[in-house]
């Protein structure tokens, strides 16, 4: 996970093998691989899930890899009775607002300032259309 993260991410806010694995060791939080070069890090707690990272190296991007790497997880996450999965996403990233509006993410917050270049997020939630 931490390779393809490193190949997805600029060097300063790529996560190491050591970050991967205290997220995965918490309680409600699963990992997924593409074998294509994708990875997502989803956290359900009670009937919410997030997405704590989505990455796809470049080789493999505009593939369809983030598409099945979010559809499988939110189908996951439904299934540990999450009602909603909600992510956050750089207003200057129109690739990613793109992928998550065209599956049917909605914008419901915005963060000021959030990212590391100032960048404000959109706070994006996607019903999972499962009971809680």
């Amino acid at each position: 996970m931490a390779a393809i993260h490193a190949a997805a991410f600029p060097a300063h806010d790529a996560w190491s093998q050591a970050v991967f694995g205290q997220q995965l060791e918490l309680p409600g939080v699963f990992g997924l691989l593409h074998a294509s070069g994708g990875l997502i890090l989803v956290r359900v707690a009670a009937d919410e899930g997030e997405i704590l990272t989505l990455g796809v190296t470049p080789e493999a991007r505009r593939g369809g890899v983030a598409t099945a790497l979010l559809r499988k997880s939110a189908m996951i996450a439904a299934g540990m009775g999450a009602t909603a999965v909600f992510l956050e996403v750089s207003v200057a990233n129109s690739v990613a607002l793109a992928l998550y509006t065209r599956i049917g993410f909605a914008t419901v917050g915005r963060r000021r300032d959030y990212y590391s270049d100032r960048s404000d997020a959109l706070v994006l939630r996607l019903d999972t259309g499962e009971p809680g």
